[in-house]
């Protein structure tokens, strides 16, 4: 039996393997800088808190098995406890974003905006503190740190633009939240 598009788009997993796939093929080309916090406001726009947790978290997966098996990651501890605290920083914004786009705020722009620079904070503070461990802390000035804000802030637009476009077409189905407006209402 061959399935519609919007059929297969319809189903719960649709969105989550969308993102993973998104993501995989980013590692390649993004390598260590991969957008998590883009990921994590698009899956804590889009799908449920538990769906967006496992998709961050497979989608953090993916990432390292290509650093470490095909980008060339060394296998050092230093590397492999610095993709754990990138992993950990990653659920944690997924965490904050999908509780910003809970609060209730009534203009989807504003709870995707508070959600991106919550997010965001999170994430790059919680590897910040890292470095104190790991070293490192070269990595974080205001330039490096504004490049990475602007390629997630990028990347957002990207990932919740597309997911409105796939909605609007009626693609896919939009989930309601709780406190949550239509998507994109002003």
């Amino acid at each position: 039996m061959v399935r519609s598009v919007g059929s297969v788009a319809r189903q719960s997993w649709f969105l989550p393997v969308v993102l993973v796939v998104i993501s995989a093929v980013g590692s390649w080309k993004l390598a260590c800088i991969t957008p998590f916090v883009a990921f994590a406001v698009a899956a804590g726009y889009a799908l449920s808190a538990r769906a967006a947790l496992l998709t961050v978290m497979a989608i953090w997966l993916v990432n390292q098995v290509i650093g470490f098996a095909v980008l060339g990651y060394p296998w050092t501890v230093d590397t492999i406890l610095w993709g754990f605290a990138i992993g950990a920083a990653a659920l944690l914004a997924t965490v904050l974003a999908g509780a910003a786009m809970r609060l209730g705020l009534h203009n989807n722009l504003t709870a995707i905006g508070g959600a991106f620079a919550l997010a965001f904070a999170a994430y790059e503070g919680g590897l910040f503190l890292v470095t104190f461990g790991l070293g490192g802390a070269d990595a974080f000035t205001p330039a490096i740190v504004g490049r990475v804000a602007l390629l997630n802030f990028e990347w957002t637009i990207d990932l919740v633009g597309a997911y409105a476009i796939l909605q609007y077409s009626g693609t896919v189905v939009t989930q309601r939240r709780r406190g949550f407006s239509a998507p994109f209402s002003i």
